[in-house]
């Protein structure tokens, strides 16, 4: 009787809508609800909250989403010319620390050029109604560019003073992660109107681009500042060495000379694991779990977990949980609605939101009952 019981439960289950909140992972501090809040994306790469429950939703093909309150969506027109081949295409987006007088949002992409593609970054004012942009401005974009589809980076973060940190892959071309007068495989810094900034480590470096505030990396898909202001990032490794990484003002973190992963062909990278004058990771992982999206925790609905880092996995469908003064991964938050974790931000209301890359759809996260 108990056994036909529970089969009846889960075929009535199973018949629910996707729109039903349900209870969809077993975490540390208890079961998790787990809501969708936007479904049937295709390709979705970033979002970003809005005043009054509003949403701005990337997908990579080229499109920007608004979404309401109630959930009704529109197509934002007035976007740049995207560039949409392998990796690239509409990617980051973010909303200014002053949108509700300035109506400003900053959005990265892929843009066409000569001999290839590069990461350009945008910013532009949103109408009242979410519909479309206005006064687009391109404020960055990396020089020389390159050929193929890789590794474009792209995550936007605004610091406190207002100025922006942008994320750039090394575009598969790793010798130019090590070469201050290319933007690949760099961290870069300017102001909202794209202006480099006095303070930057490479301004008066001869030959150096000198929006570089770091340089290094391979492909960072993940950007955040933690609760003391610092910015961390996660990018990815090869065959292993996925990485996250304490940003430093001039700092050199490695790539292609030192790795603890190797290439997809199994033969080693560059020199080893450390040299001197390059920095260490503070964590990584092996295998590499192909991280895209980073968030520090504030800990307002789960204190237990203020200040932790969670980052979104590609390759193997769960959200990588970190913790300690030394970061390690403490915890994987894995259910059905994790398939390709692509981006992870704490909403207005303090819930953990995450979009599904695979599944589709926008999630929202908050502690069980």
């Amino acid at each position: 009787m108990h056994t036909r019981l529970r089969l009846i439960v889960l075929f009535l289950f199973a018949s629910l809508p996707v729109s039903i909140a349900f209870a969809d992972l077993q975490t540390s501090q208890g079961s998790a609800v787990v809501t969708p809040v936007v479904e049937r994306l295709k390709g979705p790469w970033a979002f970003a909250f809005l005043p009054n429950g509003e949403l701005l939703i990337t997908e990579k093909r080229g499109k920007l989403l608004h979404v309401t309150a109630s959930g009704k969506r529109s197509t934002v027109k007035g976007l740049p010319a995207i560039h949409v081949q392998g990796q690239g295409g509409l990617l980051d987006v973010i909303v200014a620390r002053d949108f509700a007088q300035s109506r400003t949002i900053f959005l990265s992409y892929a843009k066409k050029q000569t001999g290839g593609s590069g990461t350009s970054v945008m910013r532009a004012q949103l109408s009242e109604d979410g519909k479309r942009l206005s006064e687009q401005i391109q404020i960055f974009e990396m020089a020389p560019g390159s050929s193929g589809g890789r590794h474009f980076g792209s995550r936007i973060v605004q610091a406190k003073d207002r100025t922006l940190f942008v994320t750039i892959g090394e575009r598969g071309d790793r010798p130019a992660a090590q070469n201050l007068a290319q933007h690949e495989g760099s961290v870069i810094r300017i102001t909202q109107d794209g202006e480099v900034l006095s303070g930057n480590p490479f301004v008066n470096t001869s030959g150096a681009q000198q929006e570089i505030w770091s340089y290094g990396h391979r492909n960072p898909q993940g950007l955040a500042l933690d609760l003391s202001g610092r910015l961390w990032v996660v990018e990815h490794g090869a065959k292993g060495g996925d990485e996250l990484n304490l940003l430093e003002k001039g700092a050199n973190y490695g790539w292609p000379v030192i790795s603890y992963g190797t290439h997809y062909s199994g033969f080693k990278i560059g020199e080893g694991t450390a040299k001197a004058g390059m920095k260490q990771p503070k964590f990584y992982w092996d295998p590499s779990i192909a991280p895209s999206g980073l968030m520090i925790y504030s800990g307002k609905l789960w204190p237990q977990w203020k200040g932790h880092f969670f980052v979104g996995s590609l390759k193997f469908d769960y959200i990588s949980r970190l913790a300690g003064s030394s970061p390690k991964e403490v915890e994987q938050l894995r259910g059905d609605s994790t398939r390709r974790v692509r981006d992870v931000r704490e909403g207005p209301n303090d819930a953990i939101w995450f979009l599904s890359e695979d599944k589709g759809i926008l999630y929202r996260m908050t502690p069980g009952g």
